[in-house]
């Protein structure tokens, strides 16, 4: 690999680790020798890019640091701008703007010749059932869900029944022509998914959710995990 090239991608290895990453471990990811990881390190690092390192524990990229996107493999192109074109065909139109514009910084960050092959990939979403409706209330869960602020909600169930109720987003499913909110429910002190169609009114309050998000998104997951399993066992769900 050209040695430009193999810079990009530690620098992309240590962005996607959360956490301190060994040497050994990058080098091994990279398919390189732990000697030529050390070198390859204080040349980013000499070149200004905030790693730190430390014996025994791994390199950490410091938050903050941006890189333009101007190195791209061919898989990752295309697959950014088909998934930018898909958000783009769905009903949140905050999300579609900004797919727009994210494909937009970074052809105006890149070479010409990458932005040729943008423009002309052979790769397009199908959404079969045509250009979707907007759905104006998914921007409110979001801006909920980054906030962790309650949302005030008026519902109709299956049965044509209304009630009201406050929810702690925590995931937005977008399927095909609809989306659903998995959120908890203060009304029935337990998980439960919402379709947007059926929301009569909704409102983002001043109450803060009462664990963090993330913390209920995990325990979300075990509950709809241990329900498919109830449900269907092993099996994939139909």
């Amino acid at each position: 690999m050209d040695r430009t090239l193999r810079l990009f991608a530690v620098m992309d290895a240590l962005r996607r680790h959360r956490h301190p990453v060994t040497a050994a471990q990058l080098a091994e990811e990279q398919g390189v020798s732990v000697r030529t990881l050390y070198r390859d390190v204080q040349t980013l690092i000499g070149l200004g890019a905030p790693i730190d390192g430390e014996a025994g524990v791994g390199y950490v990229l410091r938050p903050g640091f941006f890189l333009p996107p101007l190195m791209f493999t061919a898989d990752e192109l295309e697959a950014l701008v088909l998934g930018a074109r898909w958000v783009g065909a769905q009903a949140d139109e905050g999300l579609a703007s900004a797919a727009a514009n994210a494909l937009a910084k970074i052809a105006t960050a890149s070479p010409d010749d990458l932005r040729g092959r943008m423009d002309d990939l052979g790769l397009w979403p199908v959404v079969l059932s045509g250009s979707a409706a907007p759905v104006p209330v998914l921007g409110l869960v979001r801006q909920a869900m980054r906030q962790e602020r309650a949302l005030a909600l008026r519902y109709d169930d299956e049965s044509g029944r209304t009630s009201e109720r406050d929810i702690w987003p925590v995931q937005i499913a977008y399927y095909e022509g609809k989306q659903v909110i998995a959120a908890w429910c203060c009304l029935r002190a337990a998980f439960r998914h919402f379709r947007t169609d059926r929301i009569a009114a909704l409102a983002l309050t001043e109450r803060p959710y009462g664990k963090p998000r993330r913390t209920l998104g995990n325990e979300w997951y075990v509950a709809w995990e241990h329900e498919r399993r109830e449900r269907y066992g092993d099996e994939p769900i139909p």
